[in-house]
């Protein structure tokens, strides 16, 4: 699998909206963390949730 983030990234997650946007902290194979303003930081396996990445 394919990650198509980076450390700064904006991104939201469609399936917990009330996190609201987050920012990717870090990449490690499928693990991304990210700070999320609402719920904050989150270690997240790409390969079970999915984050959409917010336009620059």
């Amino acid at each position: 699998m394919i990650l198509n983030y980076e450390p700064g990234d904006k991104v939201t997650n469609p399936s917990n909206k009330e996190w609201g946007i987050g920012q990717v902290q870090s990449i490690i194979n499928d693990k991304v963390t990210v700070n999320f303003e609402n719920a904050g930081k989150k270690v997240i396996n790409a390969n079970n949730i999915e984050l959409r990445k917010l336009g620059k």
